[in-house]
């Protein structure tokens, strides 16, 4: 098959049925009859089935009454493969959130007709959510993604028009008044417990958590930073990432970087234009070099540099850390840091410390310090949102000024 190929070639072809004289195709295995051959009708049923079947993702279209659950959970899964992409083509992190909803969901009714799945059935898959310790906030949006699974069915004519309505009908888990389990606020990350991890991450990882402090951008921003995505025209730097959280929505996200933050930038601009600032396969070479300097065995002993590298390891370091991956880093950072003396190596992989926090939080610890010296709209504008109410999540309320004001007032 050669690149060349057009979709008109997977296009199965109208073929004649000899012993009934009828129009048919094969679609996914199964002939479908539009009737008698010499009937024009015929050939637009084809062409209409064909674009209803392109469109579908090249799948058959099943009728709301005959279709399971679990099939209509494979047909939008297609569907979101194709419609949740960034614009270099890349998926966004919301197939992986459909996934995770759908799995109670076809575990429990996967075998079910969509006709027959309504609220009692969908508070059932919450319950089910539940058990398995989803707090109630990832419960609430995971059920809504299953609802527009359901509303996706009914504009495709898979699910009968009926049952979305109904599924709308299950309000959403409050909090204190439902069995689902409550997380705790993010809170910005005490400094000594950011600084005392320094030693145990890698330059790349250090310079990601710096730049989150005096950017307040957001990880997944920083992490696809490339030379050609900022202006270094001015006096303040501005980078523009190639995809981020509300590009969608057809919002533009600059990026100010100060002098502070430039001079932790600068040493990872040396490289070609539209390559990552910040490689995972940077890091690791850097790593083997300090430990073949630091090494204490002589070079004419033992292994000589790079011959005890796997040659197809299982997992290749990527060309950009990703969020996760930068989360994963900073907590082996932190449990370095903090190890117990004398914890055995079985313990620590298990360990969690009380001092664990996730990059997330520094975008917290910035909102605050912005919105305590420079008030609420500038520390808005900085972190990129449409609405002070969403930089109010972010930003602690500086208490100590209401103090201040109580004692005054007396």
């Amino acid at each position: 098959m050669t690149a060349v190929q057009t979709i008109k070639s997977f296009v199965p072809k109208l073929r004649f049925h000899k012993a009934t004289r009828q129009a048919y195709a094969v679609f996914n295995g199964k002939a479908v009859y539009f009737g008698r051959s010499d009937d024009p009708q015929s050939s637009q049923k084809y062409h209409q089935f064909v674009a209803e079947w392109i469109t579908s993702g090249n799948t058959p279209h099943a009728l709301p009454d005959e279709i399971t659950v679990a099939e209509l959970i494979a047909q939008f899964w297609i569907y979101a493969q194709s419609y949740y992409v960034h614009a270099d083509g890349s998926h966004t992190n919301e197939p992986t959130n459909i996934r995770l909803a759908m799995r109670p969901l076809n575990m429990v009714y996967g075998h079910t007709k969509v006709k027959d799945f309504g609220p009692r059935a969908l508070m059932t898959v919450r319950q089910k959510m539940i058990e398995q310790g989803i707090c109630r906030s990832s419960v609430n949006k995971r059920i809504n993604r299953i609802r527009l699974m359901f509303k996706w069915g009914v504009a495709n004519e898979l699910v009968p028009g009926n049952i979305f309505p109904a599924l709308q009908a299950v309000a959403g888990l409050r909090r204190g008044r439902s069995p689902a389990k409550e997380t705790d606020p993010v809170r910005p990350v005490p400094q000594e417990h950011i600084d005392v991890i320094q030693p145990y991450v890698s330059k790349q990882v250090w310079a990601l958590i710096q730049l989150q402090l005096l950017t307040a951008a957001r990880s997944g921003e920083l992490v696809i930073m490339r030379p050609c995505d900022i202006d270094m025209s001015g006096k303040i730097w501005i980078y523009k990432p190639y995809h981020h959280k509300t590009q969608h929505h057809g919002h533009d996200r600059n990026i100010y970087i100060g002098p502070r933050g430039q001079e932790i930038l600068r040493p990872f601009l040396f490289r070609p234009a539209d390559s990552y600032c910040f490689s995972p396969q940077e890091s690791i070479a850097n790593m083997r070099l300090e430990r073949a300097k630091n090494r204490k065995t002589p070079k004419k002993y033992g292994n000589l540099p790079g011959t005890n590298i796997k040659l197809d390891p299982k997992r290749q370091a990527g060309k950009h850390y990703t969020p996760t991956g930068l989360g994963h880093s900073v907590l082996k950072g932190i449990k370095r840091a903090f190890r117990p003396k004398g914890m055995s190596d079985e313990e620590f992989k298990t360990w969690k410390p009380p001092q664990h926090w996730h990059p997330h939080q520094l975008r917290h610890n910035a909102a605050t310090f912005l919105r305590k010296e420079f008030g609420l709209e500038t520390a808005r504008v900085i972190l990129g949102h449409r609405s002070a109410a969403i930089t109010e999540v972010y930003a602690e309320l500086d208490q100590q000024k209401a103090m201040e004001a109580v004692v005054r007032v007396g």
